[in-house]
């Protein structure tokens, strides 16, 4: 098992502010969406993240993680995605990381894979690059539980 920084949940929903959600639809009927939705309404910035959207909540939608504008600081990387493509989210937060040469915690954001989403390559690259990481957990679930 990697060594892998596992946050305070608590502390890490009280304190983020932006949470970019890799695979948000469009579609409101879609999990992805409806969770998006529920957080924003909850005063988080969302930052959709999905090639086949220019807008989503009324957000411009990214492409993928490393097109949000390095001005923006990411909080928390929300994956949406099949665990096969884990990983290769969080190589692009780890790059997007990296890239935005940031001096605060915000170039370091939490990532925080949804239920049955999580890879072990995935917290091996989190942990080799220091990300903390939340393993299958549902981000409306834990805010309801800690928060709500």
């Amino acid at each position: 098992m990697p060594d892998v920084q596992t946050p305070d949940l608590q502390s890490t929903l009280k304190s983020a502010e932006t949470i970019a959600v890799v695979g948000c639809s469009a579609t409101p009927a879609r999990t992805s969406h409806k969770i998006a939705r529920y957080m924003q309404e909850r005063g988080y910035r969302i930052v959709p993240v999905n090639p086949n959207y220019d807008e989503v909540l009324g957000e411009p939608c990214h492409p993928d993680l490393p097109s949000i504008p390095a001005r923006i600081a990411i909080d928390i990387v929300n994956i949406f995605r099949a665990p096969e493509h884990t990983a290769d989210m969080v190589r692009t937060a780890v790059e997007r990381a990296e890239d935005t040469e940031q001096a605060d915690a915000s170039a370091k954001p939490v990532i925080w894979t949804q239920r049955g989403v999580s890879s072990p390559e995935a917290e091996q690259l989190a942990a080799d690059a220091g990300l903390p990481y939340v393993r299958n957990r549902c981000i409306k679930v834990m805010y309801d539980q800690l928060l709500g």
